[in-house]
Order: C-alpha cells, then sequence, then structure tokens
C-alpha cells in the first residue's frame, strides 16, 4: 500500500490558538499591529487609557473572526497596570504575546523641558513599558509558555539615534532598547523571547504637526532610502514575524523597520560633467 502523502508543515506565522495583549491599541500603529496579529489567527487583549476609544477597534477586530477584550490601562498607575494584568488572565486564562505599544512624548527645547515633562515621558514610555511586561511575565512563567511566550518592546528610530528637541523621548526609547536585551537574557531560561520592534518615521497623532511642514517633510524623504516615510502597515510582517515560531530563536534584538534612515543616507548630489 502506498505511503499517504504527509500534510504540508503549519506555517510558523501563525497565530492561531494564542492571545495577544496589545497596550495603546485604540488608534494609530497600535491598532494596525492588533490587526495584524488578528489576520494572523491571535485573539486579543487591547488596552488604552479611555475604555470608550475602544469601542470601534474591538467592531473592527471581532469582524475579523476574533476574540475581543478591550480594558482600561494607564502605565503610569501601578494599579492600573496590575488590574489590566489581572483581568486581561481572568478572561483568557493566558497571555501568549504581548506588546508594548503604548507611549507619550513631549516635544521641547531642552532648555525648556520641566521636571513634570520628563517623569511624562519616562514613566509611560520607559517604567511603564517594564511593569507591564513583569506583570505579564509573571503568568508567562508560571504558566510554562511552552516556548510561545513572545514579549514585543515598541522602540523607535529614536533607540538608536538622537533628535534635537526629543530629550526625554530619545531617553525612553533608547532604555526600552537596553531593557529588551535585560528581560531576553532573564526571560529566555523560561522559553520566552523578548525583542524591540523599532519603527522609523511614520506619520502619527503624535508627530502629525510635523507632516504638515513640507520643507521638514523633503528634509526627511531626503534621508531615507526608500524615498518615502513609513505607512502603517509598513509593520505587519515584522509584528507577526516576531509574535510567531518563525522567531523562536531571536531574543533581545531591535528590528529597525525604517527604510533605511539608520543607515545615515543622504541623497546624493547629481554629477556634472568635467
Amino acid at each position: 500500500m502506498p505511503t499517504p502523502p504527509s500534510l504540508p508543515p503549519a506555517s510558523p506565522f501563525d497565530l492561531t490558538g494564542r492571545t495577544a495583549l496589545v497596550t495603546g491599541a485604540s488608534r494609530g500603529l497600535g491598532l494596525q499591529m492588533a490587526r495584524s496579529l488578528a489576520r494572523a489567527g491571535a485573539d486579543l487583549v487591547i488596552t488604552a487609557r479611555g475604555l470608550e476609544s475602544l469601542a470601534g477597534p474591538k467592531s473592527e477586530l471581532e469582524s475579523l473572526g476574533r476574540s475581543v477584550l478591550p480594558l482600561p490601562l494607564d502605565l503610569r498607575s501601578q494599579s492600573s497596570i496590575e488590574a489590566a494584568a489581572a483581568a486581561a488572565f481572568e478572561a483568557t486564562g493566558r497571555i501568549d504575546i504581548l506588546v508594548n505599544n503604548a507611549g507619550c512624548n513631549v516635544r521641547k527645547p531642552a532648555l525648556d523641558l520641566t521636571w513634570d515633562d520628563w517623569n511624562t515621558v519616562l514613566d509611560t514610555n520607559l517604567r511603564g513599558t517594564f511593569f507591564m511586561t513583569q506583570a505579564i511575565a509573571r503568568q508567562m512563567v508560571s504558566n510554562d509558555s511552552g516556548g510561545r511566550g513572545r514579549i514585543i518592546n515598541i522602540g523607535s528610530v529614536t533607540s538608536v539615534f538622537g533628535y534635537a528637541g526629543l530629550a526625554p523621548y530619545c531617553a525612553s526609547r533608547g532604555g526600552v532598547k537596553q531593557l529588551t536585551m535585560s528581560l531576553a537574557d532573564e526571560f529566555g531560561p523560561h522559553g520566552i523571547t523578548v525583542n524591540c520592534l523599532a519603527p522609523g518615521w511614520f506619520r502619527t497623532a503624535q508627530n502629525d504637526v510635523l507632516y504638515r511642514d513640507q520643507e521638514w517633510l523633503d528634509y526627511l524623504v531626503d534621508r531615507i532610502p526608500l524615498r518615502r516615510p513609513g505607512q502603517a502597515d509598513d509593520l505587519d510582517g515584522a509584528v507577526v514575524f516576531l509574535a510567531s515560531d518563525a522567531s523562536a530563536y531571536i531574543t533581545g534584538q531591535t528590528l529597525l523597520v525604517d527604510g533605511g534612515i539608520t543607515t545615515g543616507s543622504t541623497r546624493a548630489l547629481p554629477r556634472t560633467r568635467s
């Protein structure tokens, strides 16, 4: 009797049966990454500071056939972090993927920054990322992730580059990169990977004012080898990759999705005939 053909292996990018928690998922890149994970098969827990802002995203993501739990979360509050984590685990049983996307920014010259400006950005982007990770990783460890625990910290091109007027933001995103490496070393023995996904210049609500300045936009594009700012769906493949089995042997890394701006490129001057 001939041997029946074997079934093809499941896609390493398939997230069916897994649950992802995405912070700051009410709009922008956070919502786009939640869409990407949902299309790959993941059920979702989505958070934002205001629960009402998640009504539209919840309906949209459910239309993709996924289970969606919206939760309020303020990363500047430890009690809010602990409450959101507890509610997520109570409702879903386990979180397999954490995307630490929520963040904020204050644009000011360094000499004009206040104590509160600095604390607002660092408390949200760095301290909040750590304590959200701690709350979820405790359960990932105790539940035994089976080598499928995935923590994705959202950094930025400012994780590796500095920009004037963005001192606390650059400090926080550089800190996220370093935090990622430390936690990767600590959680690796538990089968949990920790990576940093670092978008380049994407148009969001935080930086929209810059994109309305054509001179600045021309200046930016001149420094991107692919000659355009990022579009939301440019992150789709990267976030699914880092959340999936396809990245099982990758941890502690910073993946820049930046169109090449970190090469330091500028447009070459046209050659002139001698």
